[in-house]
């Protein structure tokens, strides 16, 4: 196992699905993506139809003899599973084939293992990895005893792995209390941008659909850009000054993909939930992906799951550049491309337009005396400018159309 660990080395990989849906080849081709962005060579695809999964190793007997014999003449190094897999079928299906097996669970684990920098981000990995292995422990034995490493291997580590239940259910607990104490700071944040009147927009989509590129596009981010899965894990947050001169909180969130492990969903909910408490939701999709519309239906899924569904959205669809003929569109559907800065002046115009279709800037003139009216403005509105003279004070704010009508014998031109 030592020249795995090799500097340049890639292990080689076959990757083995069941055919049982119509999406089937777009699912294999993404898990063929996921593979090459975790550092493997994929060196070959092996498919099966069947109605359902065998219990004991996943496909068939007679696939299986044939898989056996792909990897001993092929030098295979790792299977990939595209369904996940009971800790039992991990340690069938390894002990027929003498070699590491992993499922897609554990992969796109690994890959977020390898992308999270933050200390949240870390966290929340490590424990979407101690919930996916410790039902699997019996099964994974093997894999937790090896000094090779390589993929699936990452995040926690082995010494975690190989100590008791009791010790790994305590490290869970210890990680979901430390997710809490930043969820707390979080919701101060969030607090803080509500009195201060920001409206925050969150960004969510599919993986590499372009949202961290948009980001950058709209606020000279510089976030990391790569054209890969899951190239930028941890949120990031960003002022954006809209043309009118108003101040948003542009906020990216983690791209979600066709069957995201519940772990990782469930340690990443407070993450997610940025997109919770948005004003707005950009949907930044990719206009030239093949499967766009089953896309559209994961992304839905999640944000139904997230309970944000009904939160005013605009679709982005991004890529233009690739494409001969571009849609017209209108103010909930904008065609971009952020990589090229096209289409970016229409998008911002709408973001305005459904950021603040309820709001009017108005001029109040307040007699001194008329204190609790001047609390309730400071403390329920935007205020922009504020000014005294000998009649009172003047305030320019922003306001909702109720609160116009409510004061509306203070206003002045």
């Amino acid at each position: 196992m030592e020249e795995l660990n090799r500097e340049g080395y890639k292990e080689r990989a076959i990757l083995v699905g069941i055919v049982s849906t119509p999406e089937y080849e777009e699912s294999m081709e993404e898990l063929k993506e996921l593979a090459l962005t975790a550092g493997a060579e994929v060196v070959g695809i092996m498919t099966q139809k069947r109605n359902t999964i065998d219990k004991a190793h996943y496909i068939g007997k007679g696939k299986l003899e044939e898989l056996k014999f792909f990897v001993e003449n092929q030098e295979v190094d790792l299977v990939i599973v595209n369904d996940e897999l009971t800790g039992t079928q991990i340690k069938n299906i390894e002990d027929f084939l003498n070699v590491k097996v992993i499922d897609r669970t554990n992969l796109i684990l690994d890959i977020f293992a390898k992308r999270a920098k933050s200390r949240e981000g870390m966290l929340q990995v490590e424990l979407a990895q101690l919930k996916y292995r410790l039902p699997r422990l019996v099964g994974l034995g093997g894999q937790l005893s090896r000094l090779g490493g390589g993929i699936g291997t990452r995040g926690p580590g082995e010494t975690k792995l190989e100590t008791d239940r009791r010790h790994i259910k305590n490290r869970i607990k210890a990680i979901e209390k430390k997710l809490e104490e930043i969820e707390r700071h979080r919701s101060l944040q969030r607090e803080r941008r509500k009195k201060n009147r920001i409206p925050v927009i969150a960004i969510v989509g599919y993986t590499n659909a372009g949202k961290s590129t948009l980001l950058n596009a709209l606020t000279n981010a510089e976030v990391y850009v790569e054209d890969k899965l899951f190239a930028t894990l941890d949120p990031t947050a960003r002022r954006l000054v809209l043309p009118s001169g108003r101040e948003v909180i542009l906020i990216d969130t983690v791209g979600f993909i066709r069957k995201l492990p519940h772990d990782l969903v469930e340690a990443f909910k407070s993450t997610l939930e940025e997109a919770k408490y948005a004003d707005l939701l950009l949907h930044v999709i990719d206009v030239t992906s093949p499967d766009m519309e089953e896309k559209i239906k994961v992304v839905e899924k999640v944000l139904s799951d997230l309970d944000v569904i009904n939160t005013p959205r605009i679709n982005v669809f991004n890529k233009i550049d690739l494409l001969d003929v571009v849609p017209k569109g209108n103010e909930k559907e904008i065609y971009i491309s952020a990589k090229n800065k096209i289409g970016l002046d229409k998008l911002l115009q709408a973001i305005e337009k459904e950021i603040f279709k309820d709001v009017e800037i108005v001029n109040f003139l307040l007699p001194y005396d008329k204190t609790k009216e001047y609390n309730y403005l400071k403390e329920k509105t935007k205020v922009i400018e504020e000014s005294y003279d000998e009649k009172g004070i003047i305030i320019k704010a922003e306001v909702q159309k109720e609160t116009k009508e409510r004061f509306k014998d203070f206003i002045i031109v």
